[in-house]
C-alpha cells in the first residue's frame, strides 16, 4: 500500500515538470510526511471554458469518496486502489474511466516486516532524488447534501493512489507499491478520450517496473506530528 509520502518541492516545480497550463491549487506547504485525509496535489487534463483540453494542477483530500457515498468519512478506507480491480469495483470504476490523475511525489514510505515482528521504516525514491515521481491516481467529486447547490464548498474533491504488485527488487520491503507512470506514458494516462475499461486495463498493464532506491529511515516518520527533511535521512546500520 501507500500510506505516507513526500512532496517537498514548491508549486512552481510541479507546474514546470508536468507542463501545467492552469493552476487551481491553493498553497500547500511542502511535506515530508503526507498522511491520509490530508490535502494533496494532483495533475489532470480537463477542458477550459472554450472546451480546449489543458493540464491542470488541483487539490484534493487524500481518500476517495464515491459520489454516491452517504458519508465523506468513507474516504479514510480508500486511500489506495488496487490496479487489478479499478475497472471493476463500484468505488473506483467510474473514476478509472473518466477521472484519472497524476499524483506527484518525491518518494514514499513503507514499513518492512522483520522476522522478530518489528517493522523498519523505509523511504523509497528515484535514483535521481531531484526527479519527481508521477504516481497514478483517481479523483472524484462528492456533493455535500447539507449545502446548497451554489455553496462554494458544495463539492468535496478527493483522490486515491493506485497501487500494484511490488517488483522483485522492492517486494521484500512490501508486497504493494504505487503505480508509477513514466514520462512517455503520462499523456496516455491522462487522455480523457480513453474511457473503455479494456483500454484502461491495457494502460495499467503497459507500465514498466519502477527503479527505486530504498533507504532505511528513523521511526519518527511513524507519527503524523513529525515533519521535515530529517525524516528522510538515512539511519546508519538500520
Amino acid at each position: 500500500m501507500c500510506g505516507r509520502f513526500v512532496i517537498a518541492g514548491n508549486k512552481q516545480a510541479l507546474v514546470d515538470t508536468f507542463e501545467v497550463i492552469t493552476d487551481q491549487s491553493p498553497d500547500i506547504q511542502p511535506s515530508w510526511n503526507v498522511a491520509p485525509m490530508q490535502d494533496i496535489r494532483f495533475i489532470t487534463e480537463r477542458p477550459d471554458a472554450d472546451g480546449v483540453l489543458e493540464r491542470r494542477l488541483e487539490t484534493a483530500r487524500w481518500g476517495l469518496v464515491p459520489v454516491w457515498s452517504k458519508d465523506p468519512k468513507a474516504g479514510a478506507r480508500m486511500i489506495n486502489a488496487r490496479s487489478e480491480t479499478i475497472t471493476e469495483k463500484p468505488s473506483f470504476r467510474t473514476a478509472a474511466a473518466k477521472r484519472r490523475a497524476l499524483i506527484p511525489m518525491n518518494g514514499y514510505y513503507e514499513w518492512q516486516k522483520n522476522q522478530d515482528g518489528t517493522k523498519t521504516p523505509t523511504y523509497l525514491h528515484p535514483e535521481n532524488e531531484d526527479e519527481l515521481l508521477a504516481v497514478a491516481g483517481l479523483y472524484e467529486f462528492w456533493p455535500n447534501p447539507e449545502l446548497a447547490e451554489d455553496h462554494p464548498e458544495k463539492w468535496l474533491v478527493t483522490a486515491t493512489v493506485i497501487t500494484t504488485s511490488a517488483t522483485d527488487a522492492l517486494g521484500h520491503i512490501h508486497e504493494r507499491s504505487p503505480l508509477i507512470i513514466p514520462k512517455d506514458l503520462q499523456v496516455d494516462w491522462l487522455d480523457s478520450a480513453t474511457t473503455d475499461k479494456n483500454q484502461v486495463r491495457e494502460l495499467v498493464n503497459a507500465m514498466p517496473e519502477p527503479h527505486l532506491v530504498p533507504r532505511v529511515v528513523g521511526k519518527e516518520v511513524g507519527s503524523v506530528r513529525n515533519n521535515g527533511p530529517q525524516l528522510i535521512v538515512e539511519v546508519r546500520g538500520g
